[in-house]
């Protein structure tokens, strides 16, 4: 079903470039030398908290006082000291995100300006770290439909940070007069402060008119309140908060492609602020492939970023795990292979982290009644992969810096 020295290189590929970016070694270099003479109490959020969270314990013990972990279901990997830890929906917050943000608000509620959040943030927060302005019956019916239009991860965040009372900084604003101190690990391109996980402690550059401008661009309606939340503006200057970012995208290419040079391929990084559709950098990175394939060398075209998927049909899948599929065409019968991966283990509402194809999927699909384009039609490429042995697993990883799709040509 697949081209087996294809596939492990693949394997190998993954793993190397997410066990580079995992974010422990990066807390606590941020960390070292800081001085909290007050409390602190330690705040994580995100698909990566957990993680984040126990790199801290390890490096300051038991200065840490009192905190909160809130990230996705599964990746709670054990008890961090003193820290109650929760876990909570992803993409659409649940119940259990209200929970575990109140309790978070309850741990720094009452601070003086001696002491410190440590504020633990990465991607996800969006979701797991929410008090919502408006009902969660409503808050969630408004991310469904986001998802649902194609809006990027931006426009997605410009719209939710006004519907919350802890987003575009308004958590540093509860958390005053004490000082926050975040360590951030970034999955948006360009590493914008205020849209990683919705900027809880950072001042919100966006605007009302943006967030009016994303809702004609996907012709949205929304209820009375909603649009009356987005015309109200987000803090726009804080006083108390410091940022330090620990990981990115741009890292994660640059592990990606040391290991393809290790493996003998020639790697070049095309990008690392790939955003766009999930079918169509699949079909461009299947063009690669295609243009390449055949050559005498042995390349590796790396892609960092994140994309998109428009939502046409009711199948499972996820952003990677499409763009896989959808360069499977343009690769059948090449020696070559394109797959891609979420760095965080997880891609969309799957257990897979994304998605493989090489030059014998075609051939395999089709011996199993499976049409691409049908199944791309239906966003069902997760049963289709599974069919022939092209989902990536690798369980939850304890780190989130975007996706990195790879073409190997042979």
């Amino acid at each position: 079903m697949v081209q087996n020295s294809l596939r492990q290189d693949a394997d190998r590929i993954i793993s190397g470039a997410i066990d580079a970016v995992r974010p422990d070694a990066a807390v606590k270099r941020a960390l070292a030398g800081r001085e909290f003479p007050g409390r602190v109490v330690l705040v994580a959020a995100g698909k990566a908290a957990w993680q984040m969270a126990k790199a801290a314990h390890e490096a300051l013990g038991e200065r840490i006082g009192s905190g909160v972990v809130v990230t996705k279901y599964g990746h709670v990997m054990g008890e961090i000291g003193c820290l109650k830890c929760f876990e909570a929906g992803h993409p659409v917050p649940d119940e259990n995100t209200i929970r575990g943000t109140q309790a978070a608000l309850d741990a720094v509620d009452g601070l003086t300006e001696k002491d410190t959040v440590l504020f633990l943030l990465s991607g996800g927060g969006s979701a797991l770290f929410e008090k919502p302005l408006i009902s969660l019956e409503e808050l969630q019916d408004v991310t469904c439909r986001l998802l649902a239009c194609g809006a990027d991860i931006v426009e997605m965040n410009t719209i939710r940070k006004r519907l919350s009372a802890v987003k575009g900084g308004r958590f540093a604003k509860l958390c005053a007069p004490a000082r926050v101190y975040a360590i951030v690990l970034s999955d948006i391109l360009g590493d914008p402060l205020d849209m990683i996980a919705s900027g809880p402690a950072v001042p919100d550059r966006s605007t009302c008119a943006e967030a009016e401008a994303v809702i004609k661009k996907y012709r949205l309606r929304f209820s009375p309140r909603v649009t009356e939340l987005l015309q109200e503006e987000t803090p726009k200057e804080l006083d108390n908060t410091e940022t330090v970012i620990t990981g990115s995208v741009r890292e994660l290419c640059s592990a990606a492609a040391g290991i393809c040079s290790a493996l003998g391929y020639t790697p070049v990084v095309l990008t690392d602020m790939l955003c766009c559709q999930a079918r169509e950098a699949g079909s461009f990175l299947g063009s690669v492939a295609r243009t390449h394939a055949g050559q005498g060398e042995r390349m590796a075209y790396i892609a960092g970023g994140e994309t998109v998927v428009k939502l046409t049909g009711h199948g499972k899948g996820g952003r990677n795990q499409e763009l896989a599929l959808a360069a499977a065409e343009a690769i059948d019968g090449l020696d070559a292979a394109v797959f891609s991966a979420g760095s965080d283990g997880t891609d969309g509402p799957t257990d897979a982290a994304g998605g493989y194809v090489d030059g014998t999927t075609m051939a395999a699909l089709r011996g199993r009644g499976i049409d691409i384009f049908d199944t791309l039609a239906d966003n069902d490429a997760y049963h289709a992969l599974k069919a022939v042995g092209g989902l990536i697993m690798t369980g939850p990883t304890g780190t989130n810096v975007n996706d990195v799709a790879v073409v190997l040509v042979r």
